[in-house]
């Protein structure tokens, strides 16, 4: 097990969804605000995105298989993710920034990927062994929290307090996933399908299920 000595948080929340985001309007009957968002040449992907002040959910699909397939990209796993998110694989990957520290290594095993999409130099480090069938874990070295995304304007949720997984084999988890259990940063549950829960800072208590437009459900709930 890696030493967890460099502080990490969550960056976000990635969900794996059909093209365009159509899940996206769910989250915007319920309130949420929506905020810039991208696409990924040379990885094939682009999202929409909505921040929650020191986190964001990022709803991502596949624009071109081909370049989603090839290259580094392949390194990635989105196309497998992608397109088993129906049939066994978890559609979600959970991407930590350090918090304040500088750069160093990940603490878990790692492979490297460098996207063309980011400037010279820069790393992303995906998780080695964490198989499809749990969320993908993500580090990026030259990210430092806190603060680095920007409050919503105008919409309800100040901040993520907690994310926890549902996946099927939570009692088998893989060396990274248990890892970040162990170390705080994530919370795993035994579920018959794949879903997260977030519980937010919204300054309120209310509670949604997003099934089966997305498998999450949204808690708000003032921080403590």
């Amino acid at each position: 097990m890696r030493d967890f000595s460099m502080p990490l948080e969550l960056d976000h929340i990635f969900v794996c969804c059909d093209p365009g985001a159509p899940e996206a309007e769910t989250l915007i009957r319920l309130g949420l605000a929506e905020g810039p968002s991208n696409t990924h040449p040379g990885q094939g992907t682009a999202n929409r995105r909505f921040p929650f002040g020191n986190s964001y959910l990022e709803l991502l699909w596949i624009t071109d298989p081909a370049e989603a397939q090839t290259g580094p990209a392949r390194e990635t796993r989105l196309w497998e993710r992608w397109t088993r998110r129906r049939s066994g694989a978890s559609p979600f990957g959970l991407v930590f920034r350090s918090r304040g520290a500088p750069d160093g290594p990940a603490p878990f095993p790692t492979r490297a990927y460098r996207p063309a999409y980011l400037p010279p130099g820069l790393v992303m480090e995906f998780a080695d062994g964490a198989p499809l069938e749990e969320p993908e874990i993500v580090f990026l070295p030259f990210v430092h929290g806190p603060g680095r995304v920007a409050p919503p304007m105008g919409g309800p949720v100040r901040g993520l307090i907690r994310a926890e997984a549902g996946l099927p084999r939570a009692d088998h988890l893989s060396d990274p996933s248990r890892a970040l259990a162990e170390a705080g940063l994530m919370a795993y549950r035994q579920s018959p399908e794949h879903l997260l829960e977030l519980v937010l800072d919204a300054g309120t208590a209310f509670a949604a299920d997003l099934r089966p437009d997305l498998p999450l459900l949204l808690r708000g709930a003032a921080a403590r």
